[in-house]
């Protein structure tokens, strides 16, 4: 811990709830300085090693490097807190106490105890040589759960009929306000579109991450259905479909993606 007042980096690829845990934390834990902010993995790591903070509160799903694997890059170099919009990853590693992790969206008191035990923690810090291993278990026990929850269709209203849609047909998945709007192939290839209610990021932790992928915030597209990448004169892209007219858009935070291509 540093000898003046200890320092965080929240790293969350959505800026809006980077910002609220910000101001969670404000109100919790007022000496609390937040020295850096990330969008990814990458730039969680690239930061933590520029500005050394104790505690590094990392968002489990970012695109390209995950919060638990920018985890295993810091080590037991800060006090680790996961944030993570799905209660199930409360696994083992983190009821042995080593490990501490909040569930989107954050809620005040169970704020207030992560507060407590880092503050504890910090006041007394003692080695944990079992942190290494707390991460590689839990990076094996994401990867069984994204392959046993995979998606295999999905059910949407068209017009007056239920469709029962292959997700393997889905060209692209897009954030529509309250809804997903799915963009498939339906009967001898014809693009279709419907809507349906569940949140674009639900959809995200169930779909098989070899085959989709994260492109913007509101964007997920199949890899499979991309003709080509485009990329702009700064720090964005845009995707050609096959078969398709639209253009999706890739943001700053997800162009690795395409480095190669």
């Amino acid at each position: 811990m540093s000898d003046s007042r200890p320092t965080a980096l929240i790293a969350d690829d959505e800026p809006l709830l980077r910002k609220s845990l910000a101001r969670l934390l404000a109100v919790a834990w007022p000496e609390l300085g937040i020295v850096a902010q990330a969008r990814n993995g990458r730039e969680a790591v690239e930061q933590f090693e520029a500005r050394q903070p104790d505690i590094c509160f990392l968002d489990v799903h970012m695109p390209g490097l995950s919060g638990v694997e920018a985890a295993r890059r810091i080590g037991r170099r800060a006090q680790l807190v996961f944030v993570t919009a799905f209660d199930q990853y409360a696994v083992q590693a983190f009821e042995q106490g080593a490990l501490d992790y909040l569930v989107k969206p954050v809620e005040p008191q169970r704020l207030a105890d992560t507060v407590a035990r880092l503050q504890q923690r910090l006041r007394a810090p003692h080695p944990l040589p079992e942190v290494e291993a707390l991460l590689a278990q839990l990076v094996a026990q994401l990867q069984v759960k994204s392959g046993r929850e995979s998606l295999r269709f999905l059910r949407a209203s068209v017009g007056l009929t239920t469709r029962m849609i292959p997700v393997d047909e889905i060209d692209y998945l897009r954030s529509d306000e309250k809804y997903t709007r799915i963009a498939w192939r339906g009967d001898a290839g014809q693009p279709n579109d419907a809507l349906i209610r569940t949140p674009l990021r639900e959809l995200l932790a169930q779909l098989d991450a070899t085959q989709f992928a994260q492109v913007h915030r509101s964007v997920v597209v199949n890899l499979r259905s991309i003709s080509h990448v485009t990329r702009s004169t700064g720090e964005t892209a845009d995707i050609h479909l096959k078969g398709r007219d639209e253009v999706l858009p890739v943001s700053r935070s997800y162009l690795h993606l395409f480095r190669q291509m």
